[in-house]
């Protein structure tokens, strides 16, 4: 199908605005999950998002019934992309610092090619094989990195729950293509939200034994209502809709917004200072970036 230049230009700008947001809600996080079991806020967040997403989960008459097929791949999209980058993304970010999330984040594209290597038999060129040796790195960099304090800035398990959060992205990514291909993105939004919200209840249930919400202050409650609406709400319908007019291999350019934008996040809110082998491994997670996703030659 022919795409006109502003349609064009308005996926990638719905690309963009996304994984720019994610970033963000992945730094702002960081307030939540001080007062919030990590259960608990993942289960509130796909519970919030349920009522916002309630009118969309009508089937429109341009849309097939679901099949096994698409039941399985909106499961697995959940699974990945809502319910286990929620928990290795809030669990990493309680351990670790904004701006060490955002250079881990910045994988995400090298991963991606490793995943269509895998999944879609792409072969990986020599400048995205010289792309993910910066990724790696720059996450080797960042984990042993100290801040300005002379503190570590994040755990080994930090690191390992953001790693994990780096694949379940990637993987929301590819699985993402097929689904845009068959379904509008708010029914998608809806149904995969739904799914995450089934898979973090019994979780949930379990923290809710020892949760006493009357100590939960008021700005903590508004905060976790934006993360909730920006996390399942905005940024899964924002990137379902550029994702159905932009192939995946150049939506995968786009996640380079999220881990600049979480790093900025750390920086400007949280006042996390770069220290030198931070921001070295920032420009690495970056040069990774530009190298594993720069277009190649005709």
């Amino acid at each position: 199908m022919t795409r006109t230049p502003a349609q064009t230009a308005l996926a990638y700008l719905c690309l963009a605005a996304a994984m720019a947001v994610v970033g963000a809600y992945v730094g702002f996080s960081k307030a939540l999950v001080i007062v919030f079991p990590i259960f608990i806020l993942a289960w509130l967040r796909f519970g919030i998002a349920a009522v916002a997403m309630a009118p969309w989960l009508r089937r429109p008459a341009s849309e097939a019934p679901l099949d096994a097929r698409l039941k399985r791949l909106l499961f697995l999209e959940s699974f990945f992309g809502n319910f286990l980058f929620s928990i290795c993304m809030l669990f990493g970010i309680a351990r670790s610092s904004a701006l060490a999330a955002g250079v881990i984040m910045a994988a995400i594209p090298a991963v991606v090619a490793v995943l269509s290597l895998l999944m879609l038999k792409e072969r990986i060129r020599a400048r995205v094989a010289a792309g993910i040796a910066c990724a790696i790195a720059g996450i080797a960099l960042v984990s042993l990195a100290k801040d300005v304090e002379g503190e570590f800035a994040g755990s080994l398990a930090g690191t390992a729950s953001l790693l994990g959060a780096v694949l379940c992205e990637a993987l929301y990514v590819v699985l993402g293509k097929k689904l845009s291909a068959a379904m509008g993105p708010k029914r998608i939004s809806a149904l995969i939200n739904l799914w995450g919200l089934a898979l973090v209840t019994p979780f949930a249930l379990w923290q809710l034994r020892d949760f006493s919400p009357a100590f939960i202050p008021v700005s903590s409650w508004v905060l976790l209502v934006v993360y909730a609406i920006c996390a399942s709400v905005l940024t899964v319908w924002l990137w379902m809709t550029g994702l159905k007019h932009v192939p995946a291999s150049s939506a995968g350019v786009f996640t380079v917004f999220l881990p600049v934008s979480a790093a900025a996040v750390g920086v400007f809110f949280f006042g996390e200072a770069f220290s030198t082998a931070q921001m070295a491994a920032f420009a690495l997670a970056l040069s990774g970036v530009v190298l594993a996703t720069w277009p190649a030659r005709r």
